[in-house]
């Protein structure tokens, strides 16, 4: 049968495909009208062993050859024939604008190009790089584009994790203490960790070459030279001692640099790689033990004479010393050692005797003596702290040092132990602890001696407000003007009092709150418009809001009173003339503030920043404390930031500044990111408005103190409710179990011996569903925990008409939602 495509070259897979196509029905039709330039670009393309493509035609209809097909995954039974955008439609957005070019006649190459191919059905991360060029038909017309491609996924994942590798490397090298280092075979120093800048002082780059040598004691530098230059010529590992000048404290120390070399497959050197270490602490050990050694070598003439005059050493010392060979027997002992021990144990060592049979009546001891000698009889030099005597220190506390002890071939043979009775330095330690406590103790005295003060001194002032007016309002001809002025002067200073209490318990994060979803940026826009009447008109205020939703979980109250004492901080820092700027960020980090620990979040950032004089350093850590205020008398109380930061706290975030003199100031709140609050159910939750002939309500009243009880129910009683008293809890539960149905709601304080209102609030809402309950109280350790308990809160001091709103809330909330 006669080929109705001779051009396409035989035993390719494509080729077959395409020939066994009906292509009638495309926009192509039969293979045997096909131009010349597809025939010759097919020909080409199927014959090529790497991964092309051509799209042809008006519809861009795909061919390609079989290196490709890998690439198309699950689309491979449909591709061929089909317009190219249809077979990538899932990466269009990336590829779109390329074929447009190219089409336009421009050829384009990428390199390392990330597209999600999802050639298995499923999403998945690969790398390419190819090129497209433009195709033209017979007649010179851009008809189709050619595409040479390679996947590079393995080559871009290869370099990240060399990258990672490189990385972890680096991290690692820095935070080894000891030095690593190379040099290339010349002996040049190619690389070092920071760590010998940090001890040597020298610059970056100045260790380079031979330059580190600069850094070594000039009496070692011929000796280390004459060491390395025979170890890098022989090709042997490098091991040398030298001293280096420690830049911290002008001292020399003792290091000891290692170095191995890296030979390619025929044993050349590529590179050295070493490290120095610190071994200033083990050179003056060795010296001071070879220096014992040597004396007692001299000394030594027979076994007996040996351990005499090893006695007669250890005498000049005032420490405890003691030696053993390897078998555990003693081979020497001073008096001190001996006399320690005797006490101790009850019994007194003697040269020949064996130490653990000496410990058998306190098998304890003898285990852990056991231990510890075994380390040093086998070679192993260490220092431990054992404490003899009480916690007290009224008897001695001895470090303990062990060290090997060998024969004068230098054979091990046994080992040293040396006590020193480090007592002293012990509770010089405890006695700076203590001092550091005082000190502690102090601090927060004067702290509390501030915060005493401040509030005596506010309260007293609002009391002879109270007290004075109270005295004029006694009088029977006081004229009804001075009656009025009076009166408001009581409520105006009442209120004041009270923020004086809300600020204090917002500070010490007591403060109850009442915290709701909110939109942040929402709220901060309506919160700049109230601010312009706190600031004045010559303060411009501007508000920098993303248009995305920002939602926290705060109490909207004390949100903007800490929004309000922010600005007002920025007013007067301004002196009331320039602009004040609120940001909001979102999805940030809480960074670390004043030492404490940051988060990962996500947090929204509230700034608001001055162009006020600015904050001096020295104030900059006592801005929040309570009272402390650098305005006037009568200017602040110094409680503002006490709120905000109060506020921060409680609400799960912080508060940083930054300030420089002269270039104002910048506070920034940060809130942790709350989820959107659920949908309201669109029953309408106002606050219903009294009712002409509102009907009596029968009240249980929950509380302890007798003056406030009552005022309470005198208060209920004149709204037109009936009361019935509880002083307790309990009695309040025994009310209740008497006769339920007679009260129609319970007010209740918080705070009270034996059951408090917020668990008896929860087992009414068990044993009384139906029964509103109304919580009162001026602070409450349990509320200021847990903002979630679900009741109704009225704070004090409360007035009548504050009551009266909260009975219509509940009762109007429970008509609404009744309980099954």
């Amino acid at each position: 049968m006669a080929d109705d495509v001779p051009f396409l070259p035989p035993g390719t897979r494509m080729g077959a495909e395409i020939r066994a196509r009906d292509w009638s029905a495309t926009s192509l039709g039969p293979p045997e009208h096909w131009p010349a330039a597809l025939r010759n670009t097919l020909s080409l393309m199927l014959a090529c062993p790497t991964a092309m493509f051509l799209a042809w035609g008006p519809d861009l209809l795909c061919f390609y050859n079989d290196a490709y097909r890998p690439i198309l995954g699950y689309r491979l039974g449909t591709a061929l024939g089909r317009p190219f955008r249809e077979v990538w439609g899932s990466i269009w957005d990336e590829i779109g604008p390329l074929v447009d070019a190219t089409l336009a006649g421009s050829s384009q190459t990428l390199t390392d190009v990330m597209l999600d191919l999802s050639r298995e059905g499923v999403p998945e991360r690969s790398w390419w790089s190819f090129t497209y060029s433009p195709v033209r038909d017979d007649a010179g017309a851009i008809a189709g584009l050619f595409c040479v491609t390679a996947e590079t996924t393995d080559r871009v994942l290869g370099e990240a994790r060399l990258r990672e590798s490189e990385d972890h490397f680096r991290h690692t090298v820095e935070l080894n203490p000891q030095v690593p280092w190379t040099c290339d075979p010349e002996g040049n120093v190619t690389s070092y960790s920071n760590r010998w800048l940090e001890l040597t002082g020298q610059a970056p780059g100045e260790p380079d070459g031979d330059g580190w040598i600069k850094a070594l004691h000039p009496d070692d530098v011929p000796w280390t030279m004459t060491v390395f230059s025979h170890c890098l010529a022989a090709g042997e590992p490098v091991d040398v001692d030298y001293r280096i000048r420690v830049a911290r404290t002008g001292e020399y120390r003792w290091m000891r640099a290692r170095a191995w070399p890296r030979r390619d497959e025929a044993g050349a050197i590529l590179r050295w790689y070493g490290v120095v270490e610190d071994v200033h602490d083990r050179k003056l050990a060795e010296e001071r033990l070879r220096e014992i050694n040597e004396t007692l070598e001299r000394r030594v003439a027979e076994a007996l004479a040996q351990r005499k005059l090893w006695a007669d050493v250890f005498e000049t010392t005032d420490a405890l010393v003691g030696a053993l060979d390897l078998d555990f027997r003693v081979l020497a002992v001073n008096r001190a050692y001996a006399d320690e021990f005797a006490r101790l144990y009850g019994v007194r060592p003697a040269v020949g005797d064996d130490l653990l049979a000496l410990l058998d009546a306190h098998p304890a001891q003898r285990e852990v003596a056991r231990a510890v000698w075994s380390r040093a009889l086998a070679g192993e030099e260490f220092t431990l702290v054992e404490e003899f005597g009480d916690q007290d220190r009224r008897q001695a506390c001895y470090e303990l040092k062990f060290t090997a002890l060998r024969d004068a071939r230098g054979r091990r043979i046994g080992a040293f132990q040396y006590a020193q009775d480090v007592t002293p330095r012990l509770r010089s330690q405890e006695q700076l602890a203590r001092a550091e406590e005082a000190l502690r103790h102090a601090q927060k005295m004067e702290a509390v001696g501030q915060l005493t003060g401040g509030v005596a001194h506010d309260f007293n002032n609002m009391l002879t407000i109270i007290r004075s007016s109270v005295e004029f309002l006694r009088r029977p001809s006081l004229p009804e003007e001075r009656r009025v002025r009076y009166l408001a002067a009581v409520s105006d200073t009442v209120d004041r009092a009270a923020r004086l209490t809300s600020q204090l318990l917002s500070f010490a994060r007591r403060q109850p709150l009442k915290p709701e979803i909110l939109d942040l940026g929402e709220r901060l826009r309506g919160v700049a418009d109230m601010l312009n009447a706190v600031t004045g008109a010559r303060i411009r205020i501007v508000t920098q809001v993303p248009a995305a939703p920002c939602h926290v979980r705060v109490d909207p109250s004390q949100l903007e009173t800490a929004l309000v004492n922010l600005a007002v901080n920025a007013r007067d820092a301004m002196a009331g003339e320039g602009t004040l700027t609120l940001r909001l960020a979102c999805g940030l980090p809480l960074p670390s503030i004043r030492g404490h620990a940051g988060a990962a979040g996500p947090f929204a950032a509230v700034s608001v920043a001055d162009e006020g004089a600015g904050i001096a350093p020295e104030n900059l850590a006592r801005i929040f404390e309570p009272f402390f205020t650098t305005k006037e008398v009568g200017k602040g109380t110094g409680l503002g930031l006490s709120q905000v930061i109060g506020f921060a706290k409680q609400s799960g975030g912080d508060v940083d500044v930054a300030s420089r003199i002269g270039e104002g100031a910048t506070f920034v709140l940060y809130l942790p990111h709350a989820d959107p609050a659920a949908p309201e159910d669109g029953t309408g939750a106002d606050e219903p408005e009294p009712e002409a002939g509102e009907r009596g309500l029968h009240v249980l009243v929950v509380e302890d103190n007798l003056d406030v009880g009552r005022f309470c129910t005198q208060i209920l009683e004149d709204l037109g409710h009936a009361t019935v008293w509880a002083h307790t809890a309990e009695a309040a539960l025994a009310e209740l179990e008497h006769e339920p149905a007679r009260f129609d709601a319970v007010f209740s304080d918080v705070v009270m011996p034996g059951i408090g209102g917020v668990e008896l609030a929860r087992r009414l809402r068990v044993a009384h569903p139906d029964l509103p309950v109304i919580l009162t109280t001026g602070y409450s350790d349990v509320l200021a925990r847990d903002d979630a308990h679900g009741f109704e809160l009225v704070r004090k001091p409360y007035a009548a008409d504050q009551v009266a709103r909260a009975l219509r809330r509940v009762l109007a909330r429970q008509r609404r939602h009744p309980s099954p």
